[in-house]
């Protein structure tokens, strides 16, 4: 299966804060194929071999992220017309969110599904997709990350801390893109890269103190002593409670034996290379351990898309009955 999986993560403006993310969504996806949330069959272009598998949206975030699957052929044209649909529709001057965002478009990372594609197709469709977003939607500016920044193939988490997008506010002029100008305040800057698949998880905790949630994201973070490997966490104040917001990165190799006793760990292999990440069972027991010894239970957790396992079965099974809109056909967002 020479198919990618792409996410896009869009921050809506504070003025559809309040809004069904729907319906911003709604202008945006149409232009990924034809009739995506609408009957409109001449808004949009029929892109064939591309599903939408879920949809994330939060509206203390002030984020979306939509899982989209498609041939390493097609994938470029589908993400381009919708993220120059959404750049035209946010602007970043005035977004608000709890969660840390410098784009509108703020990210799109490129991760492979099967052997059959390869890491340096995955790293030249990203860098094309940066470059075209550029050229397509002027005033636009990206930074690469993972296998697209040749030579250095720095990661996600360390090109973030070097463009200054944990900090709460960031000097724009101070900033020099890999690509574009300048970054400007209505579109900020957008991160484009491939690398191993990345999953989402989002761990809750019963409380409102945000230095304990803080405490405990450190604790769990892969540079920590003891910490799991491939795992980047953020503590963010969320509905009343505090969220560990988990980036887990997939690790080349096989997973440690001494954290393995809860469960496998997921597994798959890029050009016979076997990776491996931290299953969620593991993070939650992590983040309910500690916040248990202060006394506070954890109230859920939630997968923002699916494993690497699940996400390849339903492309399968999406594609081979050509369900465009898959997310619709479980009847569900997966959150």
């Amino acid at each position: 299966m020479t198919t990618v999986l792409l996410k896009p993560f869009i921050s809506y403006g504070s003025s559809q804060k309040h809004m069904l993310t729907f319906d911003l969504l709604y202008k945006i996806m149409k232009h990924l194929k034809l009739g995506i949330f609408c009957n409109d069959y001449t808004s949009g272009v029929r892109r064939e071999g591309t599903t939408v598998l879920n949809i994330f949206n939060d509206h203390d975030y002030n984020r979306s992220v939509i899982t989209i699957v498609a041939g390493i052929d097609s994938i470029r044209e589908a993400v381009l017309s919708a993220c120059e649909k959404a750049c035209g529709l946010i602007d970043m001057s005035a977004h608000t969110g709890v969660h840390p965002c410098m784009g509108a478009v703020d990210l799109i990372p490129i991760y492979p599904l099967g052997e059959e594609v390869r890491v340096e197709d995955c790293a030249k469709e990203a860098r094309a997709v940066a470059q075209g977003l550029t050229e397509r939607v002027q005033g636009t500016s990206a930074f690469l990350f993972g296998w697209a920044d040749t030579p250095l193939q720095r990661g996600l988490a360390q090109r973030r801390k070097e463009v200054g997008w944990f900090k709460k506010t960031t000097d724009l002029q101070e900033i020099r893109p890999d690509l574009g100008t300048q970054p400007q305040k209505r579109f900020g800057l957008t991160g484009v890269g491939a690398s191993p698949y990345v999953m989402n998880c989002n761990v809750t905790i019963n409380t409102q103190d945000i230095a304990m949630g803080r405490n405990i994201a450190k604790a769990i973070r892969e540079s920590a002593p003891g910490g799991l490997p491939g795992v980047q966490v953020l503590a963010l104040p969320h509905e009343g409670t505090v969220e560990i917001a988990c980036n887990v990165e997939s690790v080349k190799g096989s997973p440690p034996s001494h954290m393995t006793a809860g469960g496998p760990w997921p597994s798959f292999s890029i050009e016979g290379q076997p990776y491996c990440h931290a299953p969620a069972s593991l993070i939650t027991a992590r983040v309910a351990e500690l916040a248990g010894k202060q006394g506070v239970g954890t109230k859920g957790t939630a997968l923002v898309g699916f494993t690497p396992h699940e996400c390849r079965g339903l492309a399968e099974l999406a594609l081979s009955q050509g369900i465009a809109e898959f997310w619709k056909e479980q009847r569900r967002i997966r959150m």
